[in-house]
């Protein structure tokens, strides 16, 4: 099939994900936590604009290479079979350039930090790159996306402070925790088609006990992010914003109760008000600190 520039342009979009922004909200709120916190309350923008354009950039270069990987796999699952690298639109050829592309923007963002958060950025890459492969050796690949998803916390912590306290890997332990129990849910949607063609996942691993495994998880990062407040002696708001994230919590585990493909995508993708809720309840308690 023949395209036009635009329709070319279009299908770089779609691999890259760039018009499903899910992905990258999930990956900049617990971003920003840690932004906000490391920077007192009042981060630099210019901090805050390298590190919102990296995770969107990042996040991008991630969906590329992971539909590298999954080429093979992609056309037997329903929710991916439709795109571009499943179908033939876009060929290896385009997609590794881009990947290379996106990664030359992301280095150049990195390259603007100091020496340990530029170090710390090309350990995350790596994590990045290597995650998609993960699927096929263990059932924890969400485990790994965790750690994929959180490795901006440290960073953070580094740009703005030249180290990385326990309270940056404090923060990560919530969230890797949370990261698991949506991506959890994430992978019940395709847990009939994997299943089939031999991916691995938690949503597998868990079975009859996914739904409960969810609620635990989710309990625990609310949990954790209450210590964090508890040690940094946040205000009434920022518990405030973990019960409206607990809420969120509770609404997502509805979704999931009939283990319908759509509503636990559905549920996935609500997870972006739990971030919201906590990082609405951190600025504003750091802001009346």
């Amino acid at each position: 099939m023949d395209f036009t520039v635009r329709d070319r342009l279009f299908l770089y979009v779609r691999l890259a994900r760039l018009d499903r922004p899910i992905g990258w909200l999930l990956l900049m709120w617990p971003t920003l936590w840690a932004v906000w916190i490391a920077g007192g309350g009042q981060p630099q923008v210019q901090i805050v604009v390298v590190f919102v354009t990296g995770v969107i950039v990042m996040r991008a270069a991630g969906c590329v290479i992971n539909d590298y990987f999954d080429r093979a796999f992609d056309p037997h699952v329903q929710r991916t079979r439709n795109r571009p690298l499943a179908t033939g639109d876009v060929s290896t050829r385009e997609a590794l350039i881009l990947f290379a592309a996106l990664m030359m923007v992301a280095l150049g963002l990195l390259l603007t930090l100091n020496r340990q958060a530029i170090v710390l950025g090309f350990i995350g890459a790596a994590i990045a790159i290597s995650y998609p492969l993960f699927k096929r050796f263990t059932h924890l690949p969400q485990l790994f996306l965790g750690i994929a998803f959180s490795w901006g916390i440290p960073m953070a912590f580094a740009a703005q402070t030249g180290r990385v306290p326990a309270l940056a890997w404090w923060i990560l332990c919530a969230n890797l925790l949370w990261t698991v129990a949506y991506d959890t849910m994430y992978a019940m949607a395709d847990r009939p088609d994997d299943l089939k063609i031999g991916v691995k996942s938690t949503a597998i691993l868990f079975g009859r006990y996914d739904l409960l495994a969810n609620a635990v998880l989710q309990a625990l990062a609310l949990a954790v992010l209450g210590i964090i407040g508890w040690r940094l002696n946040l205000s009434a708001w920022y518990y405030l914003g973990l019960v409206g994230a607990a809420v969120t919590a509770g609404y997502q585990y509805r979704l999931c109760r009939g283990r319908d493909r759509d509503m636990c995508l559905k549920a996935f993708i609500n997870n972006t008000w739990f971030g919201a809720c906590v990082f609405a309840g951190l600025v504003v308690s750091l802001r009346l600190n």
